[in-house]
Protein backbone atom coordinates (compact mmCIF):
# COMPACT_ATOMS: atom_id res chain seq x y z
CA UNK A 1 0.00 0.00 0.00
CA UNK A 2 1.41 3.14 -0.96
CA UNK A 3 1.90 5.78 1.59
CA UNK A 4 1.84 9.60 0.62
CA UNK A 5 5.08 11.36 2.21
CA UNK A 6 5.66 15.15 2.40
CA UNK A 7 8.80 16.78 3.21
CA UNK A 8 11.89 14.77 4.41
CA UNK A 9 9.86 11.50 4.39
CA UNK A 10 7.77 11.92 6.68
CA UNK A 11 3.57 11.83 6.42
CA UNK A 12 2.02 13.93 4.45
CA UNK A 13 0.71 16.38 6.86
CA UNK A 14 2.83 15.80 9.43
CA UNK A 15 4.40 20.02 8.83
CA UNK A 16 1.38 21.41 8.75
CA UNK A 17 0.55 19.58 11.95
CA UNK A 18 3.96 20.72 13.39
CA UNK A 19 2.96 24.62 11.66
CA UNK A 20 -0.38 24.72 13.96
CA UNK A 21 0.88 23.26 17.49
CA UNK A 22 3.92 25.94 17.24
CA UNK A 23 1.13 28.65 16.34
CA UNK A 24 -0.62 26.87 19.17
CA UNK A 25 2.23 27.22 21.75
CA UNK A 26 3.26 30.78 20.96
CA UNK A 27 -0.33 32.20 21.00
CA UNK A 28 -0.86 30.57 24.70
CA UNK A 29 -1.57 32.66 27.60
CA UNK A 30 1.05 30.96 29.90
CA UNK A 31 4.16 32.69 31.53
CA UNK A 32 7.47 31.43 29.77
CA UNK A 33 8.02 31.05 33.86
CA UNK A 34 5.36 28.23 34.34
CA UNK A 35 6.95 26.26 31.93
CA UNK A 36 10.80 26.62 32.19
CA UNK A 37 11.07 25.78 35.69
CA UNK A 38 10.17 22.48 35.47
CA UNK A 39 13.53 20.88 34.80
CA UNK A 40 15.33 24.02 36.63
CA UNK A 41 18.79 22.49 38.08
CA UNK A 42 21.44 24.12 40.33
CA UNK A 43 23.70 25.01 37.21
CA UNK A 44 21.26 27.05 35.42
CA UNK A 45 20.61 28.60 38.75
CA UNK A 46 24.11 29.94 38.79
CA UNK A 47 24.03 30.86 35.46
CA UNK A 48 20.94 33.13 36.01
CA UNK A 49 22.38 34.32 39.17
CA UNK A 50 25.14 35.69 37.43
CA UNK A 51 23.84 36.81 34.45
CA UNK A 52 20.73 38.83 36.73
CA UNK A 53 23.43 40.61 38.87
CA UNK A 54 25.33 41.67 35.90
CA UNK A 55 21.98 42.92 34.37
CA UNK A 56 21.11 44.79 37.41
CA UNK A 57 24.52 46.63 37.52
CA UNK A 58 24.14 47.47 33.60
CA UNK A 59 20.50 48.26 34.46
CA UNK A 60 22.08 50.85 37.31
CA UNK A 61 22.70 53.93 35.40
CA UNK A 62 20.24 53.07 32.33
CA UNK A 63 17.52 53.36 34.92
CA UNK A 64 18.89 56.54 36.70
CA UNK A 65 19.95 58.07 33.30
CA UNK A 66 16.65 57.21 31.34
CA UNK A 67 14.31 58.83 34.36
CA UNK A 68 16.36 62.29 33.89
CA UNK A 69 16.14 62.14 30.49
CA UNK A 70 12.13 61.76 30.46
CA UNK A 71 11.99 64.86 32.95
CA UNK A 72 10.93 62.90 36.22
CA UNK A 73 13.29 62.27 39.35
CA UNK A 74 16.27 59.37 39.30
CA UNK A 75 14.35 57.39 41.90
CA UNK A 76 11.39 57.03 39.47
CA UNK A 77 13.58 55.04 36.84
CA UNK A 78 14.91 52.83 39.89
CA UNK A 79 11.29 52.03 40.87
CA UNK A 80 10.54 51.12 37.12
CA UNK A 81 13.41 48.87 36.83
CA UNK A 82 12.49 46.96 40.07
CA UNK A 83 8.87 46.96 39.82
CA UNK A 84 8.45 46.33 36.03
CA UNK A 85 11.44 44.78 35.72
CA UNK A 86 10.42 41.67 38.33
CA UNK A 87 6.87 42.04 36.54
CA UNK A 88 7.98 41.02 33.24
CA UNK A 89 10.18 38.14 34.11
CA UNK A 90 7.89 36.67 36.04
CA UNK A 91 4.94 36.92 33.87
CA UNK A 92 6.76 37.41 30.19
CA UNK A 93 6.18 35.07 27.15
CA UNK A 94 10.10 35.22 26.58
CA UNK A 95 12.52 33.37 28.68
CA UNK A 96 15.20 35.78 28.93
CA UNK A 97 13.50 39.49 28.37
CA UNK A 98 14.93 41.95 30.86
CA UNK A 99 12.21 44.74 31.04
CA UNK A 100 12.85 48.33 32.49
CA UNK A 101 12.73 52.51 31.44
CA UNK A 102 14.49 52.31 27.80
CA UNK A 103 15.23 55.17 25.49
CA UNK A 104 12.62 55.09 23.33
CA UNK A 105 10.33 55.84 25.87
CA UNK A 106 12.24 59.11 26.71
CA UNK A 107 10.72 61.63 24.07
CA UNK A 108 7.07 60.60 24.69
CA UNK A 109 7.23 60.52 28.47
CA UNK A 110 9.43 64.04 28.47
CA UNK A 111 6.17 65.39 26.39
CA UNK A 112 3.20 64.22 28.67
CA UNK A 113 5.59 65.41 31.49
CA UNK A 114 5.18 68.82 30.28
CA UNK A 115 2.15 68.68 29.16
CA UNK A 116 -0.03 66.87 31.39
CA UNK A 117 2.38 66.65 34.53
CA UNK A 118 3.44 63.69 36.87
CA UNK A 119 -0.26 62.47 37.35
CA UNK A 120 -0.66 62.59 34.11
CA UNK A 121 1.83 60.26 33.02
CA UNK A 122 0.87 58.28 35.59
CA UNK A 123 -2.60 57.91 34.32
CA UNK A 124 -1.70 57.36 30.72
CA UNK A 125 0.88 54.56 31.74
CA UNK A 126 -1.90 52.72 33.64
CA UNK A 127 -4.00 53.08 30.54
CA UNK A 128 -1.57 52.08 28.40
CA UNK A 129 -1.36 48.41 30.58
CA UNK A 130 -4.48 48.34 30.57
CA UNK A 131 -4.64 48.44 26.35
CA UNK A 132 -1.61 46.16 26.26
CA UNK A 133 -3.36 43.19 28.70
CA UNK A 134 -6.39 43.96 26.17
CA UNK A 135 -3.90 43.56 23.09
CA UNK A 136 -2.80 40.31 24.32
CA UNK A 137 -5.72 38.78 24.99
CA UNK A 138 -7.38 39.36 21.58
CA UNK A 139 -4.15 37.96 19.93
CA UNK A 140 -2.93 40.60 18.58
CA UNK A 141 0.85 40.13 19.39
CA UNK A 142 1.24 38.45 15.69
CA UNK A 143 -0.65 41.97 14.32
CA UNK A 144 2.59 44.16 15.36
CA UNK A 145 5.08 42.68 13.00
CA UNK A 146 3.22 44.02 10.37
CA UNK A 147 4.33 47.32 11.23
CA UNK A 148 6.60 48.49 8.49
CA UNK A 149 10.53 48.13 8.87
CA UNK A 150 10.80 51.93 7.67
CA UNK A 151 8.50 53.54 10.03
CA UNK A 152 10.49 51.22 12.84
CA UNK A 153 13.88 52.61 11.62
CA UNK A 154 12.46 56.38 11.35
CA UNK A 155 11.06 56.59 14.44
CA UNK A 156 13.64 54.90 16.45
CA UNK A 157 16.32 56.76 14.48
CA UNK A 158 14.77 60.26 15.66
CA UNK A 159 14.42 59.23 19.44
CA UNK A 160 18.17 58.74 19.32
CA UNK A 161 18.55 62.53 17.83
CA UNK A 162 16.50 63.73 20.25
CA UNK A 163 17.80 61.73 23.27
CA UNK A 164 21.58 63.22 22.00
CA UNK A 165 20.07 66.68 21.78
CA UNK A 166 18.87 66.27 25.21
CA UNK A 167 22.13 65.24 27.03
CA UNK A 168 24.09 68.14 25.66
CA UNK A 169 23.60 70.48 28.36
CA UNK A 170 24.94 68.02 30.59
CA UNK A 171 27.75 66.75 28.74
CA UNK A 172 28.74 70.21 28.39
CA UNK A 173 28.15 71.72 31.50
CA UNK A 174 26.16 74.27 29.91
CA UNK A 175 24.44 76.75 32.71
CA UNK A 176 20.70 76.49 31.26
CA UNK A 177 17.95 76.54 34.26
CA UNK A 178 15.48 74.36 31.16
CA UNK A 179 15.69 72.62 28.21
CA UNK A 180 13.26 73.33 25.99
CA UNK A 181 10.76 70.47 24.46
CA UNK A 182 10.85 71.65 20.78
CA UNK A 183 13.88 70.13 19.47
CA UNK A 184 14.49 73.44 17.13
CA UNK A 185 13.96 75.73 20.44
CA UNK A 186 16.27 73.30 21.90
CA UNK A 187 19.24 73.75 19.29
CA UNK A 188 18.68 77.47 19.84
CA UNK A 189 18.81 77.25 23.29
CA UNK A 190 22.08 75.25 23.74
CA UNK A 191 23.91 77.52 21.31
CA UNK A 192 22.82 80.58 23.19
CA UNK A 193 24.53 78.82 26.27
CA UNK A 194 28.15 77.82 24.51
CA UNK A 195 30.10 80.29 25.95
CA UNK A 196 29.04 78.78 29.77
CA UNK A 197 30.70 75.65 28.76
CA UNK A 198 32.07 73.72 31.72
CA UNK A 199 35.85 72.35 30.74
CA UNK A 200 35.85 69.68 33.94
CA UNK A 201 32.60 68.60 32.95
CA UNK A 202 33.78 68.36 29.63
CA UNK A 203 36.48 65.88 30.62
CA UNK A 204 34.19 63.84 33.08
CA UNK A 205 32.26 63.21 30.29
CA UNK A 206 34.36 62.80 27.33
CA UNK A 207 36.88 59.92 30.02
CA UNK A 208 33.24 58.53 30.48
CA UNK A 209 33.02 57.85 26.67
CA UNK A 210 36.35 56.65 26.57
CA UNK A 211 36.29 54.10 29.47
CA UNK A 212 32.28 52.58 27.57
CA UNK A 213 34.08 52.50 24.39
CA UNK A 214 37.76 51.03 25.28
CA UNK A 215 36.59 48.82 28.42
CA UNK A 216 35.41 45.89 26.44
CA UNK A 217 38.70 45.08 24.89
CA UNK A 218 39.74 44.70 28.89
CA UNK A 219 36.58 42.94 29.57
CA UNK A 220 33.30 41.84 28.57
CA UNK A 221 32.21 40.54 31.72
CA UNK A 222 32.11 43.81 33.47
CA UNK A 223 30.01 46.73 31.97
CA UNK A 224 31.47 49.67 30.42
CA UNK A 225 29.21 51.72 31.75
CA UNK A 226 29.09 50.52 35.32
CA UNK A 227 32.91 51.20 35.17
CA UNK A 228 32.75 54.81 33.76
CA UNK A 229 30.01 55.22 36.40
CA UNK A 230 32.20 54.42 38.93
CA UNK A 231 35.44 55.73 37.90
CA UNK A 232 34.30 58.95 36.76
CA UNK A 233 32.34 59.27 40.41
CA UNK A 234 35.04 58.57 42.28
CA UNK A 235 37.10 61.19 40.63
CA UNK A 236 34.74 63.76 40.82
CA UNK A 237 34.58 62.73 44.59
CA UNK A 238 38.42 62.48 45.47
CA UNK A 239 39.30 66.17 43.15
CA UNK A 240 36.12 67.79 44.23
CA UNK A 241 35.42 68.89 40.91
CA UNK A 242 33.06 71.62 39.96
CA UNK A 243 30.46 69.46 38.27
CA UNK A 244 26.74 68.97 38.52
CA UNK A 245 26.13 65.70 40.28
CA UNK A 246 22.42 63.54 41.09
CA UNK A 247 22.77 65.43 44.61
CA UNK A 248 23.17 68.94 43.25
CA UNK A 249 20.19 68.64 40.92
CA UNK A 250 17.92 66.53 42.11
CA UNK A 251 18.80 65.62 46.18
CA UNK A 252 18.92 62.58 47.87
CA UNK A 253 17.78 59.27 46.29
CA UNK A 254 15.16 57.96 49.14
CA UNK A 255 16.18 54.08 50.10
CA UNK A 256 13.22 53.00 50.17
CA UNK A 257 9.95 51.61 47.70
CA UNK A 258 7.42 54.15 47.59
CA UNK A 259 3.19 53.00 49.11
CA UNK A 260 0.92 51.85 46.16
CA UNK A 261 -0.93 54.90 45.30
CA UNK A 262 -3.59 55.10 42.17
CA UNK A 263 -4.14 58.52 40.50
CA UNK A 264 -7.72 60.40 40.88
CA UNK A 265 -9.00 60.13 36.85
CA UNK A 266 -11.60 62.16 35.82
CA UNK A 267 -13.73 61.37 32.75
CA UNK A 268 -11.94 64.43 30.89
CA UNK A 269 -8.63 63.36 31.96
CA UNK A 270 -9.05 60.06 30.21
CA UNK A 271 -10.27 61.53 27.20
CA UNK A 272 -7.63 63.91 26.69
CA UNK A 273 -5.10 60.98 27.54
CA UNK A 274 -5.97 58.39 25.33
CA UNK A 275 -3.86 59.41 22.72
CA UNK A 276 -0.34 59.17 24.59
CA UNK A 277 -1.89 56.01 26.68
CA UNK A 278 -2.11 54.63 23.07
CA UNK A 279 1.32 55.67 21.96
CA UNK A 280 3.00 54.06 25.37
CA UNK A 281 1.03 51.06 24.63
CA UNK A 282 1.74 50.78 20.81
CA UNK A 283 5.75 51.56 21.41
CA UNK A 284 5.91 49.36 24.28
CA UNK A 285 4.75 46.18 22.24
CA UNK A 286 6.29 47.21 19.80
CA UNK A 287 9.55 47.45 21.76
CA UNK A 288 8.96 44.42 23.61
CA UNK A 289 8.43 42.07 20.82
CA UNK A 290 11.63 43.04 19.15
CA UNK A 291 13.75 42.82 21.78
CA UNK A 292 11.85 39.05 22.36
CA UNK A 293 12.60 38.31 18.61
CA UNK A 294 15.88 38.98 18.65
CA UNK A 295 16.21 37.24 21.85
CA UNK A 296 14.66 34.26 20.09
CA UNK A 297 17.47 34.16 17.35
CA UNK A 298 19.76 34.38 20.16
CA UNK A 299 18.99 31.39 22.09
CA UNK A 300 16.88 29.68 19.70
CA UNK A 301 13.71 29.91 21.20
CA UNK A 302 10.20 31.21 20.19
CA UNK A 303 8.33 33.45 22.86
CA UNK A 304 4.88 34.07 23.56
CA UNK A 305 3.89 37.09 21.82
CA UNK A 306 0.99 37.39 23.19
CA UNK A 307 1.90 36.56 27.12
CA UNK A 308 4.52 39.20 26.59
CA UNK A 309 1.56 41.65 25.79
CA UNK A 310 0.06 40.90 29.04
CA UNK A 311 3.09 40.85 30.90
CA UNK A 312 3.98 44.37 29.50
CA UNK A 313 0.58 45.45 30.49
CA UNK A 314 1.15 44.15 34.08
CA UNK A 315 4.40 45.91 34.41
CA UNK A 316 3.13 49.06 33.23
CA UNK A 317 0.27 49.06 35.77
CA UNK A 318 2.69 48.01 38.39
CA UNK A 319 4.82 50.75 37.45
CA UNK A 320 3.17 53.46 37.54
CA UNK A 321 1.13 52.73 40.82
CA UNK A 322 4.35 52.52 42.48
CA UNK A 323 5.70 56.13 41.14
CA UNK A 324 7.50 54.55 37.84
CA UNK A 325 7.43 55.75 34.50
CA UNK A 326 6.43 53.19 31.33
CA UNK A 327 7.89 50.28 30.76
CA UNK A 328 9.28 47.45 27.75
CA UNK A 329 11.58 44.93 26.66
CA UNK A 330 15.32 46.71 26.51
CA UNK A 331 17.29 45.19 23.37
CA UNK A 332 20.46 45.66 25.41
CA UNK A 333 19.82 44.66 28.59
CA UNK A 334 18.31 41.32 27.58
CA UNK A 335 21.26 41.08 25.29
CA UNK A 336 23.34 41.02 28.05
CA UNK A 337 21.23 38.94 30.24
CA UNK A 338 21.97 36.58 27.36
CA UNK A 339 25.49 36.85 26.65
CA UNK A 340 26.12 36.12 30.40
CA UNK A 341 24.36 32.51 30.33
CA UNK A 342 20.59 33.95 31.48
CA UNK A 343 18.52 31.03 29.98
CA UNK A 344 15.16 31.60 32.31
CA UNK A 345 13.01 34.36 33.85
CA UNK A 346 14.90 33.42 36.88
CA UNK A 347 17.70 36.03 35.41
CA UNK A 348 15.54 38.58 35.42
CA UNK A 349 13.90 38.25 38.61
CA UNK A 350 17.59 38.23 40.29
CA UNK A 351 17.99 41.70 37.94
CA UNK A 352 15.59 43.46 39.65
CA UNK A 353 15.87 42.32 42.92
CA UNK A 354 19.50 43.37 42.73
CA UNK A 355 18.51 46.53 41.88
CA UNK A 356 16.29 46.78 45.14
CA UNK A 357 19.28 45.68 47.10
CA UNK A 358 21.26 48.50 45.60
CA UNK A 359 18.16 51.02 46.41
CA UNK A 360 17.57 49.92 49.83
CA UNK A 361 21.09 49.80 50.97
CA UNK A 362 23.32 51.99 48.41
CA UNK A 363 20.96 54.30 46.67
CA UNK A 364 21.96 57.30 48.61
CA UNK A 365 25.35 57.24 46.78
CA UNK A 366 23.75 57.78 43.51
CA UNK A 367 23.53 61.27 44.45
CA UNK A 368 27.52 61.52 43.63
CA UNK A 369 26.88 60.56 39.94
CA UNK A 370 28.00 63.42 37.64
CA UNK A 371 25.12 64.30 35.64
CA UNK A 372 27.87 63.93 32.61
CA UNK A 373 28.81 60.63 33.59
CA UNK A 374 25.03 60.34 32.48
CA UNK A 375 24.96 62.18 29.54
CA UNK A 376 27.83 60.12 28.23
CA UNK A 377 26.06 56.89 28.90
CA UNK A 378 22.62 58.35 27.32
CA UNK A 379 24.92 59.07 23.88
CA UNK A 380 26.49 55.79 23.74
CA UNK A 381 22.96 54.43 23.85
CA UNK A 382 21.22 56.90 21.45
CA UNK A 383 24.74 55.64 18.77
CA UNK A 384 23.48 52.23 18.98
CA UNK A 385 20.04 52.97 19.02
CA UNK A 386 20.19 55.62 15.67
CA UNK A 387 20.97 52.19 13.69
CA UNK A 388 22.15 54.45 10.70
CA UNK A 389 24.14 51.92 9.06
CA UNK A 390 20.20 50.45 8.89
CA UNK A 391 19.34 53.83 7.81
CA UNK A 392 21.55 54.44 5.34
CA UNK A 393 20.31 50.98 3.62
CA UNK A 394 16.85 52.25 3.75
CA UNK A 395 17.79 55.29 1.90
CA UNK A 396 19.15 53.21 -1.05
CA UNK A 397 16.24 51.16 -1.35
CA UNK A 398 12.91 52.05 -3.07
CA UNK A 399 12.21 56.00 -2.97
CA UNK A 400 8.81 55.31 -1.66
CA UNK A 401 10.27 53.65 1.47
CA UNK A 402 12.55 56.18 2.21
CA UNK A 403 9.95 58.62 1.66
CA UNK A 404 8.18 57.22 4.38
CA UNK A 405 11.65 56.65 6.91
CA UNK A 406 12.35 60.49 6.07
CA UNK A 407 8.65 61.53 7.26
CA UNK A 408 8.59 59.34 10.70
CA UNK A 409 12.40 60.51 11.16
CA UNK A 410 11.57 64.17 10.75
CA UNK A 411 7.99 63.88 12.31
CA UNK A 412 9.81 62.26 15.55
CA UNK A 413 12.40 65.08 16.09
CA UNK A 414 10.36 68.27 14.82
CA UNK A 415 7.15 67.32 15.83
CA UNK A 416 5.85 64.10 18.24
CA UNK A 417 6.02 60.49 18.14
CA UNK A 418 2.75 59.64 18.03
CA UNK A 419 2.15 61.92 14.93
CA UNK A 420 5.23 60.17 13.70
CA UNK A 421 3.77 56.72 14.02
CA UNK A 422 0.40 57.74 13.17
CA UNK A 423 2.15 59.27 9.83
CA UNK A 424 3.93 56.91 9.40
CA UNK A 425 1.68 54.07 8.87
CA UNK A 426 -0.82 55.71 7.25
CA UNK A 427 1.57 56.59 4.62
CA UNK A 428 3.16 52.99 5.15
CA UNK A 429 -0.12 51.64 4.48
CA UNK A 430 -1.10 53.91 0.94
CA UNK A 431 2.13 52.73 -0.49
CA UNK A 432 1.31 49.26 0.22
CA UNK A 433 -1.86 49.45 -1.23
CA UNK A 434 -0.85 51.35 -3.90
CA UNK A 435 2.18 48.81 -4.87
CA UNK A 436 -0.70 46.35 -4.85
CA UNK A 437 -2.83 47.94 -7.10
CA UNK A 438 0.33 48.37 -9.66
CA UNK A 439 0.58 44.37 -9.60
CA UNK A 440 -2.98 43.53 -9.82
CA UNK A 441 -2.64 43.06 -13.86
CA UNK A 442 -6.21 42.84 -16.22
CA UNK A 443 -4.58 41.65 -19.77
CA UNK A 444 -7.09 40.70 -22.76
CA UNK A 445 -5.40 37.42 -23.27
CA UNK A 446 -7.72 36.87 -26.83
CA UNK A 447 -5.94 39.82 -28.16
CA UNK A 448 -2.69 38.31 -27.14
CA UNK A 449 -3.72 34.76 -28.65
CA UNK A 450 -4.87 36.50 -31.97
CA UNK A 451 -2.17 39.06 -32.90
CA UNK A 452 0.80 36.75 -31.90
CA UNK A 453 2.57 39.29 -29.79
CA UNK A 454 4.56 36.57 -27.99
CA UNK A 455 3.17 37.41 -24.80
CA UNK A 456 2.73 34.17 -23.24
CA UNK A 457 -0.57 35.08 -20.76
CA UNK A 458 -2.69 33.27 -23.30
CA UNK A 459 -0.31 30.38 -24.53
CA UNK A 460 -2.68 27.86 -22.39
CA UNK A 461 -5.24 29.53 -25.54
CA UNK A 462 -2.58 28.81 -28.43
CA UNK A 463 -4.00 25.94 -29.24
CA UNK A 464 -8.00 26.48 -29.11
CA UNK A 465 -9.98 28.57 -31.63
CA UNK A 466 -11.73 31.43 -30.15
CA UNK A 467 -14.72 32.02 -32.56
CA UNK A 468 -15.19 35.93 -33.34
CA UNK A 469 -17.37 37.84 -31.10
CA UNK A 470 -15.77 36.07 -27.64
CA UNK A 471 -13.18 38.06 -25.46
CA UNK A 472 -11.58 36.46 -23.00
CA UNK A 473 -9.89 39.06 -19.77
CA UNK A 474 -7.72 38.05 -17.21
CA UNK A 475 -6.96 39.25 -13.90
CA UNK A 476 -4.13 38.75 -11.80
CA UNK A 477 -3.36 39.70 -8.15
CA UNK A 478 -5.71 40.79 -5.60
CA UNK A 479 -8.69 42.49 -6.51
CA UNK A 480 -9.69 45.39 -4.60
CA UNK A 481 -10.48 48.80 -4.22
CA UNK A 482 -7.18 50.19 -5.44
CA UNK A 483 -7.26 47.69 -8.90
CA UNK A 484 -10.90 48.16 -9.29
CA UNK A 485 -10.29 51.44 -11.46
CA UNK A 486 -7.36 49.60 -13.45
CA UNK A 487 -9.99 46.45 -14.21
CA UNK A 488 -12.48 49.16 -15.36
CA UNK A 489 -10.52 50.91 -17.57
CA UNK A 490 -9.09 47.77 -19.37
CA UNK A 491 -12.77 46.47 -20.35
CA UNK A 492 -13.25 49.99 -21.60
CA UNK A 493 -10.97 49.74 -24.35
CA UNK A 494 -12.89 47.16 -25.77
CA UNK A 495 -13.79 48.59 -29.22
CA UNK A 496 -16.64 46.54 -29.97
CA UNK A 497 -18.99 45.25 -27.85
CA UNK A 498 -18.45 41.02 -27.42
CA UNK A 499 -21.46 38.71 -28.00
CA UNK A 500 -19.41 36.97 -24.83
CA UNK A 501 -17.02 38.31 -22.60
CA UNK A 502 -15.26 35.89 -20.34
CA UNK A 503 -13.54 37.08 -17.08
CA UNK A 504 -10.76 34.59 -16.08
CA UNK A 505 -9.70 34.88 -11.90
CA UNK A 506 -7.65 31.96 -11.45
CA UNK A 507 -4.77 34.19 -9.96
CA UNK A 508 -7.17 36.10 -8.10
CA UNK A 509 -6.27 35.74 -4.10
CA UNK A 510 -8.68 38.23 -2.85
CA UNK A 511 -11.37 40.14 -3.53
CA UNK A 512 -13.12 43.17 -1.54
CA UNK A 513 -16.59 45.08 -1.97
CA UNK A 514 -15.16 47.73 -4.67
CA UNK A 515 -13.56 44.70 -6.71
CA UNK A 516 -17.22 43.27 -6.21
CA UNK A 517 -18.77 46.11 -7.18
CA UNK A 518 -16.54 46.93 -10.37
CA UNK A 519 -17.69 42.60 -11.55
CA UNK A 520 -21.33 43.80 -10.90
CA UNK A 521 -21.21 46.93 -12.59
CA UNK A 522 -19.70 44.46 -15.63
CA UNK A 523 -21.97 42.39 -15.53
CA UNK A 524 -25.03 44.59 -15.52
CA UNK A 525 -23.33 46.47 -18.74
CA UNK A 526 -22.75 43.61 -20.07
CA UNK A 527 -26.88 42.98 -19.80
CA UNK A 528 -27.58 45.84 -21.17
CA UNK A 529 -25.44 45.89 -24.44
CA UNK A 530 -26.47 42.24 -24.98
CA UNK A 531 -23.10 40.62 -24.01
CA UNK A 532 -23.14 37.48 -22.25
CA UNK A 533 -20.71 37.55 -19.10
CA UNK A 534 -18.90 34.43 -17.68
CA UNK A 535 -16.57 33.78 -15.04
CA UNK A 536 -13.95 31.43 -14.73
CA UNK A 537 -11.63 29.45 -12.76
CA UNK A 538 -12.34 31.16 -9.29
CA UNK A 539 -11.42 30.90 -6.26
CA UNK A 540 -12.89 29.68 -2.79
CA UNK A 541 -12.28 33.50 -1.14
CA UNK A 542 -13.57 35.67 -4.13
CA UNK A 543 -16.64 33.20 -4.51
CA UNK A 544 -18.13 33.58 -1.48
CA UNK A 545 -17.48 37.06 -2.02
CA UNK A 546 -19.61 36.68 -4.68
CA UNK A 547 -22.22 34.13 -3.52
CA UNK A 548 -23.41 36.04 -0.46
CA UNK A 549 -23.69 39.40 -2.61
CA UNK A 550 -26.76 40.15 -5.29
CA UNK A 551 -24.38 39.72 -8.33
CA UNK A 552 -24.40 35.96 -7.29
CA UNK A 553 -28.32 36.11 -8.66
CA UNK A 554 -27.20 39.10 -11.41
CA UNK A 555 -24.78 36.90 -12.86
CA UNK A 556 -26.29 33.16 -12.13
CA UNK A 557 -24.43 29.73 -11.40
CA UNK A 558 -25.02 28.61 -14.50
CA UNK A 559 -22.23 31.55 -15.82
CA UNK A 560 -19.53 29.99 -12.99
CA UNK A 561 -17.05 28.08 -14.58
CA UNK A 562 -14.18 26.05 -12.61
CA UNK A 563 -12.21 26.20 -15.69
CA UNK A 564 -11.60 27.81 -18.99
CA UNK A 565 -12.73 25.62 -21.07
CA UNK A 566 -15.96 24.80 -19.65
CA UNK A 567 -16.69 28.55 -20.24
CA UNK A 568 -15.19 28.93 -23.82
CA UNK A 569 -17.65 25.73 -24.77
CA UNK A 570 -20.37 27.51 -22.93
CA UNK A 571 -19.35 30.13 -25.13
CA UNK A 572 -19.22 28.52 -28.37
CA UNK A 573 -22.81 27.27 -27.64
CA UNK A 574 -24.17 30.54 -27.01
CA UNK A 575 -23.01 32.07 -30.34
CA UNK A 576 -24.10 28.48 -31.92
CA UNK A 577 -27.75 28.19 -30.37
CA UNK A 578 -28.53 32.19 -30.06
CA UNK A 579 -28.97 31.83 -25.80
CA UNK A 580 -30.66 35.20 -24.68
CA UNK A 581 -28.98 37.20 -22.21
CA UNK A 582 -30.95 37.93 -19.28
CA UNK A 583 -31.57 41.47 -18.94
CA UNK A 584 -30.84 43.52 -15.44
CA UNK A 585 -32.85 44.16 -12.50
CA UNK A 586 -32.40 47.95 -11.59
CA UNK A 587 -31.94 47.89 -7.93
CA UNK A 588 -35.36 49.09 -6.20
CA UNK A 589 -37.11 48.63 -9.40
CA UNK A 590 -38.75 46.35 -12.08
CA UNK A 591 -37.03 44.58 -14.49
CA UNK A 592 -36.32 46.35 -17.60
CA UNK A 593 -38.31 45.29 -20.65
CA UNK A 594 -36.95 44.50 -24.18
CA UNK A 595 -37.40 47.15 -26.94
CA UNK A 596 -39.51 45.35 -29.33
Amino acid sequence: MRRDVGLGGLPFGYSVRVGAIERATTDMLVPKSFTTLRTYDRKQFTADLTAGVIVGVVALPLAIAFAIASGVTPERGLYTAIVAGFLISAFGGSRVQIGGPTGAFVVIVYGIVQRYGLAGLTAATLMAGVMLILMGVARLGQVIKFIPSPVVTGFTSGIAVVIASSQVRDMLGLELDTVPANFLERLYALGGALPTTSLPAIGVGMSALLIITLWPRVSRRVPGPFVALIVTTAIVWLFKLPVETVGSKFGTLPSSLPHPVLPHLSLDDATRLVGPAFSIAMLGAIESLLSAVVADGMIGSRHRSNMELVAQGIANIGSATFGGIPATGAIARTATNVKNGGRTPIAGIVHSIVLLVITLFVGQLAALIPMATLAAILFVVSYHMSEWRVFVDELRGPRADAAVLITAFLLTVLVDLTVAIEVGMVLASFLFMHRMAEVTNVSALTRAVREGDGDDRGSDLAGRRIPQGVEVYEISGAFFFGAAETFKDTLATVAKKPKVLIIRMRDVSFLDSTGLRALRDVVRRGQRDRTLVLVAEIHAQPLLVVERSPLFQELGEQRIFTSLDDALDHAELHLAVRIPTPLATPVGGPAEQPQR
